[in-house]
């Protein structure tokens, strides 16, 4: 008996494209139709269980029973870029679990709290003024993604791990690179060099900040070499999230005058309005795990071995959370959206991620009262489903 079969009618793929890209694929929409847990194939016609349901989500992404180690043969892999990759390289954090995860976890923790995000609150407005004024420097029209949304996260990652402010510029550009260029394998293996070269000959040169609390910590469970990667992961999550949230998030709000207007009308709404965009959109859509035992959920037996994916994009718009999970709404508490998952895995740098949204929106949006799209709303061209939801270019004129 096939697992089709097992099941019941397959009713999707994983991962679909976007049509408006605020939006879950429909496709999406009758996988949550179907039931809590559903079947998909992926791209390789693996079939694997999708959870739309959001109790069910949320007790799955806390159980210790789902892995995250991409090491396991079984882990799903939803592209074939995805598979080709995961057999070179093993994430740290994100690919791993405990005890390995808690380990990497706790050096990590302290410099992602809420009063260290609070603390650097003043930088990050500094460095959103900064950009915005090379952007109105430069003058209309402009593509956002490039001279806003990419550059302000780079920045406030660069301050955050304390690279030293006279290589920005190669920092900076290496990291745009490695996460949206071309050849990002050669921008990367740049990176990694500079980072081994400031943990070791050059660690004179760090700045006050993680990496540099990093190397210079005694030599325990983690290497060198794995405090480099470590680094170019929460760099890589960091800066590909954050800068897809900006570029999309003004896009929305730009394509929403209305809510658009509220928030000009009263801007104590902003933070409000940086949560409910975190949960309206979803970019990380497809959070994937495997079974390391057998899971019974909603009448369904999930086996040991099995691929698992979290349709976050529709556990974010599940009704019974919400009422009207469909429409933008700043006077409502969201915080119990998955945009950054849930349990142990949850989004270390959530805190930090949260505070530049918030600050970058508001200050765009009161710097250039008059901003605008330059072309049709359809016309722009915005990034396909197997990626972190976001823009591929936003232009813009004021």
């Amino acid at each position: 008996m096939t697992a089709t079969e097992k099941a019941g009618t397959r009713v999707g793929a994983f991962p679909q494209d976007r049509t408006c890209p605020y939006e879950p694929p429909a496709g999406y929409r009758e996988v949550a139709g179907a039931g809590p847990i559903s079947r998909v194939a992926l791209y390789d016609g693996r079939e694997v269980w999708a959870i739309s349901g959001h109790a069910e989500a949320r007790r799955l992404l806390a159980d210790p029973r789902l892995s995250t180690d991409r090491r396991n043969p079984a882990f799903p892999a939803t592209t074939e870029a995805i598979g080709r990759v995961r057999t070179r390289f093993t994430p740290p954090l994100v690919g791993v679990d405990d005890p390995v995860h808690k380990v990497q976890r706790g050096m990590l923790i302290s410099s992602f709290t809420h009063r260290r995000i609070s603390d650097l609150r003043p930088r990050i407005r500094e460095t959103a003024e900064r950009v915005l004024g090379s952007l109105i420097a430069t003058g209309a029209p402009a593509d956002l993604v490039t001279a806003f949304a990419q550059p302000l996260p780079s920045m406030v990652m660069c301050h955050l791990l304390g690279v030293p402010y006279e290589d920005h510029d190669y920092f900076e550009e290496r990291t745009t690179r490695m996460l949206s260029g071309e050849n990002p394998a050669i921008a990367m293996g740049e990176l990694r060099t500079y980072l081994l070269d400031l943990a070791g000959p050059n660690r004179h040169r760090l700045n006050e900040g993680l990496f540099g609390d990093l190397v210079s910590a005694p030599e325990g469970e983690v290497g060198r070499e794995d405090l480099v990667d470590l680094t170019i992961v929460i760099l890589g999550a960091g800066f590909e999230t954050t800068a897809s949230m900006l570029s999309l998030g003004i896009f929305t709000l730009l394509d929403n005058p209305e809510r658009l207007a509220e928030l000009r009308a009263d801007p104590a709404l902003w933070p409000a309005a940086a949560e409910e965009l975190l949960r309206y959109l979803a970019i990380t859509d497809g959070i994937t795990r495997v079974a390391t035992e057998d899971i019974e959920v909603a009448g369904r037996t999930i086996g040991k071995d099995d691929g698992i994916i979290f349709l976050t994009s529709v556990l974010n718009r599940h009704d019974e959370v919400r009422d009207r999970p469909d429409v933008l709404d700043w006077h409502r508490p969201t915080r119990n959206h998955v945009a950054f998952g849930f349990g142990a895995h949850q989004c270390l740098g959530q805190n930090l991620a949260r505070a530049i949204l918030e600050i970058a929106l508001q200050s765009l949006f009161e710097r250039l009262p008059d901003l605008r799209l330059a072309t049709a709303a359809a016309e722009i061209p915005f990034k396909p489903g197997a990626a972190v939801q976001g823009l591929v270019q936003l232009p813009v004129t004021w």
